[in-house]
């Protein structure tokens, strides 16, 4: 084979990017295809190995390995990760016993109010401009930017106002007190 062309892609050299997806595209694809459940998953599989192989480049040794074993082992890698990434996740096979228990409209109508109550307690303990950053924030869907200049109040008072709110009603509703027990949980 010619010369190596990581060290040159290494260096900034657009034109060995090209040769390198010209000399190895056939190698990452097989490699993609081979360990991938779809077309549409192999594509997105070489892409990854692209940027990783780009952002690897530098670390190629031609001392140590040839530049053919340093790419398959690049794209080896990430096909495992992405294998993995893929048996993580859940699927909606997993989560079908759980909308089972959530099948009767009454009971999630029951849960919800009940929910809702509770978060409408634990926001009236907040303080007033608390409770009025918080609520354009979550139901008028305003950045911390766009509440400072909304309302006045300095970004930073902002942004302290709704993590400390936030905080509040978190703690309220994982330990509700006895006044907001008997709202369904």
């Amino acid at each position: 084979m010619s010369e190596d062309l990581l060290p040159r892609i290494a260096a900034g050299d657009a034109d060995a990017i090209q040769a390198c997806i010209e000399r190895y595209g056939a190698l990452i694809w097989s490699l993609a295809r081979r360990h991938s459940p779809s077309s549409g998953d192999a594509e997105d599989g070489v892409q990854e190995i692209y940027i990783d192989l780009w952002k690897s480049a530098d670390r190629f040794d031609g001392s140590k390995a040839s530049e053919t074993t340093f790419v398959a082992m690049i794209a080896r890698r990430r096909l495992i990760d992405r294998h993995r990434y893929r048996q993580r996740r859940p699927t909606s096979d997993a989560l079908d016993p759980a909308l089972e228990l959530m099948s009767d409209p009454q009971q999630r109508q029951i849960e919800a109010s009940a929910d809702a109550s509770l978060a409408a307690r634990a926001l009236a303990t907040l303080a007033p401009q608390e409770k009025r950053v918080i609520l354009l924030s979550t139901y008028q869907g305003m950045s911390h930017g766009q509440i400072s200049n909304h309302t006045g109040i300095p970004l930073g008072t902002v942004k302290t106002y709704i993590r400390r709110g936030l905080q509040r009603v978190r703690d309220i509703l994982e330990n509700p007190t006895p006044t907001t027990k008997g709202v369904g949980r």
